[in-house]
C-alpha cells in the first residue's frame, strides 16, 4: 500500500482491494456467525460519513455509543472518513456510574453529534439531557441504509429502518457485496482532507467518572501504530484478530478493530461482559471462531488456567492461535507457566502466550517480549516525585513518547509540558534488559489513585460512591487492591447493624459484591464489614485508603464479618515476567 496521509485513506484502499473478503465476524444469536464483507462495511461507513459531512462534521467531536459489532465498526470508520473526531463510550447499561461517566465525557469533549443504535437512542438522549444537551443531533446507525441520501435521518434519536446488512444465509454468511456496489452506494468517494496531525480520536480511558481525561489520538498516531502492532503481534492478511477488550478503550478499539481492517484481515469483536465473567467462554470463542491473535489481561489467563476442566478443554482447538498477548495489567510468571501447561491439551503451541505492555494513552502501543523495539519509541521509568530516570530494576512511573503515542489529554496541555514532551502513563514499571515491565499503578499518598482489576481501570472514589448509594445499613466504604494498585479488589464497608446475625451480615457482603459486579463488571476478592467509625471518623474525615490498606495487610482491621474468594487452584503468584 502507498504512503497515506491519514488512516481513512488506508482503510478505503484496503476495502477496495479486499472487497469480497471478510472484514468482520461477529457472534450471532443461537451460536452462529454474522459475517460482513469489506465492501458491505465500506458502503455502510460511507453512508455514515455522508450523513456526518452533510452536518459539517469534519473536525467536530462525535459521540459513539454502540454495542461491539458491525454498526460500531461502520460508525467509527464513518467518523474517520468524514474527518470527524470519534469519542467512543460504552453502550448504555443499567450502571449509574457509567451513565455519569458518559455524561461527563460528552460535556468535557463538547460533542456536537451522536452515533448510536435504535436500542440505545432513548437512553443516550437521556444521558445527554443530564448535561443540558437536549437538542443534539443523534443518528441510529442501524437505521441508516447505505443507499440513503445524506440529508435523511436527520432527526434526534431516529428510529431504525431495515438494517444495511443482508440477513445470514443458512450457512450464516452474508451475500458479499462487490466493490462497485460499495462505491455506487455512497456519494462521498474520498475521505475528508485530514493530515497526520489531525485529531482522529478522543480516547477516554483515565480519570474518575466525574473527571474523565481524553487522550488525543491523531491520524499520524494511528498510522504509526499499525506497523508497530503488526510487529508486536506478528499479524498479517490471514489473521483473525479478536477478543473482548472494551471498544471504547484503545487496545480493543484500535488493536482489535482498526488494526485488522488496516491489514485486510478479519476482526472478531466479542461482547465484553459474558467473556469477562466466564474466561472459559472466551477460550470457547477463540476455538469456535478460529482466532489467531488476541489480547487479554493476566487475570483472564490465570482464571482460565485455574477454572478450565479437562472436559471443557477436550472440545477446544487452540492450535490456530499464534499470539496471545498477556497485557493490560502486571504479568505473572506463574500465570504464563500455568496457562501454557493447562491449555496444551487443547492444542496451544509453546511460545504462543507472550508478555506485553499496553498503555492506555498510546494508539495503542504494545510491547511484546522478544519482538524487538518499535522505531521511534522512547520509554522511561522515572521517579514520579522527582522526575529523575530510575536505574534498571528500580520501580518508577512509565513515561512514553513517540509517533504512536498520544500528544496529551484534551484540555490539559500541561500534562506533557511538565514531563518534557513525555506522556505520563500512570503505570508503575521497571526497566530491565531494554524492556519495560509493568508492576502496578502510580501512587498518590502511598496508594494508587486508580486500580487495575481484571484488566480494567477502576477508580476507588467511583466504587465508594456507588456503595454509599446502596443505602442503609451500608455506610462509608474504602476500596483498594491487595497489591500496589492491582490484584484482588478489597472492600472495607461500614455497616450500621453491628449486632446482626451472621446470616444477615453474609447477605450484606453478597450485596456489596453484587453492586460492584453490576456497576463495574468487576469481581471483589474480599469484603470486610466493619463497625461505624472504622472508615469514617468523627465529622467528615475518612481514613486514607493507604492507611487502611496497610492496616489490612498487617491484620489490624477488626471486621464484624469477612468474606474472601478462594484463591485459584493454580495461583498466578510470583514475580513479573
Amino acid at each position: 500500500m502507498h504512503r497515506h496521509t491519514n488512516l481513512a485513506e488506508a482503510l478505503m484502499d484496503r476495502a477496495m482491494l479486499c472487497a469480497a473478503d471478510e472484514a468482520l465476524v461477529y457472534p450471532a444469536e443461537g451460536g452462529g456467525e454474522q459475517r460482513i464483507s469489506y465492501a458491505a462495511l465500506d458502503a455502510h461507513a460511507r453512508a455514515v460519513s455522508a450523513w456526518l459531512r452533510a452536518r459539517d462534521a469534519p473536525g467536530r467531536r462525535v459521540l459513539l455509543a454502540l454495542d461491539p459489532g458491525p454498526h460500531a465498526a461502520a460508525a467509527l470508520l464513518g467518523c474517520l472518513y468524514a474527518g470527524a473526531v470519534a469519542v467512543p463510550v460504552p453502550a448504555p447499561t443499567a450502571s449509574r456510574t457509567e451513565a455519569e461517566r458518559t455524561a461527563a465525557i460528552a460535556k468535557d469533549a463538547a460533542v456536537d453529534l451522536v452515533l448510536t443504535e435504535t436500542a440505545h437512542a432513548t437512553e443516550t438522549s437521556r444521558r445527554l439531557a443530564l448535561i443540558g444537551r437536549t437538542g443534539i443531533t443523534c443518528l441510529a446507525v442501524d437505521g441508516l441504509s447505505p443507499h440513503a441520501h445524506p440529508a435523511s435521518h436527520a432527526h434526534p434519536a431516529s428510529h431504525a429502518h431495515p438494517a444495511p446488512y443482508a440477513p445470514a444465509t443458512p450457512h450464516n454468511r452474508t451475500a458479499p457485496h462487490t466493490a462497485s456496489d460499495a462505491h455506487a452506494a455512497a456519494p462521498d468517494t474520498t475521505p475528508a482532507r485530514t493530515t497526520p496531525g489531525s485529531l482522529a480520536l478522543l480516547a477516554y480511558d483515565a480519570g474518575p467518572a466525574t473527571a474523565p481525561r481524553g487522550a488525543l489520538i491523531t491520524h499520524g498516531n494511528l498510522l504509526a501504530a499499525m506497523p508497530a502492532l503488526r510487529q508486536a503481534l506478528g499479524t498479517g492478511r490471514r489473521s483473525r484478530i479478536g477478543g473482548w477488550l472494551p471498544r471504547h478503550h484503545t487496545p480493543g478499539l484500535i488493536g482489535q478493530l482498526l488494526h485488522p481492517l488496516w491489514l485486510g484481515a478479519t476482526a472478531v469483536p466479542l461482547p465484553v461482559r459474558p467473556h469477562l465473567a466466564d474466561p472459559v467462554a472466551w477460550l470457547r470463542a477463540l476455538s469456535r471462531h478460529g482466532i489467531t491473535h488476541t489480547v487479554a489481561p493476566d487475570t483472564c489467563y490465570a482464571r482460565c488456567a485455574a477454572e478450565a476442566t479437562d472436559e471443557q478443554l477436550a472440545g477446544l482447538d487452540l492450535s490456530r492461535l499464534r499470539t496471545a498477548l498477556n497485557a493490560a495489567e502486571p504479568v505473572s510468571a506463574a500465570t504464563m507457566t500455568a496457562f501454557h501447561r493447562r491449555c496444551a491439551a487443547a492444542g496451544l503451541r509453546p511460545g504462543t502466550l507472550v508478555a506485553g505492555y499496553a498503555p492506555a494513552q498510546a494508539a495503542p502501543f504494545l510491547t511484546a517480549e522478544g519482538r524487538g523495539p518499535v522505531p521511534g519509541l522512547d520509554l522511561r521509568v522515572v521517579d514520579p516525585a522527582t522526575h529523575r530516570p530510575q536505574p534498571d530494576g528500580m520501580a518508577g512511573e512509565i513515561w512514553v513518547r513517540g509517533p504512536a503515542v498520544a500528544a496529551g489529554h484534551w484540555g490539559r496541555s500541561r500534562d506533557t509540558e511538565a514531563a518534557g514532551g513525555f506522556l505520563r502513563t500512570g503505570d508503575l514499571g521497571i526497566a530491565r534488559d531494554g524492556e519495560i515491565r509493568m508492576t502496578g499503578r502510580t501512587h498518590e499518598g502511598g496508594l494508587a489513585d486508580s486500580l487495575m482489576v481484571d484488566g480494567m481501570t477502576l477508580h476507588p472514589q467511583d466504587v465508594e460512591r456507588e456503595l454509599l448509594r446502596c443505602g442503609g445499613p451500608l455506610g462509608s466504604a474504602r476500596v483498594f487492591c491487595a497489591g500496589p494498585g492491582t490484584g484482588p479488589l478489597v472492600v472495607v464497608q461500614e455497616v450500621g447493624t453491628a449486632g446482626g446475625s451472621r446470616a444477615a451480615l453474609a447477605g450484606l457482603a453478597g450485596r456489596v459484591r453484587e453492586c460492584v459486579a453490576e456497576e463495574f463488571g468487576a469481581a471483589t476478592g474480599g469484603v470486610l464489614l466493619v463497625r461505624p467509625g472504622t472508615v469514617r471518623r468523627a465529622g467528615s474525615h475518612k481514613v486514607p485508603r493507604a492507611t487502611l490498606r496497610e492496616q489490612f495487610l498487617r491484620g489490624e482491621v477488626r471486621p464484624l464479618y469477612q468474606d474472601f474468594v478462594p484463591l485459584p487452584r493454580e495461583p498466578a503468584a510470583g514475580g513479573v515476567v
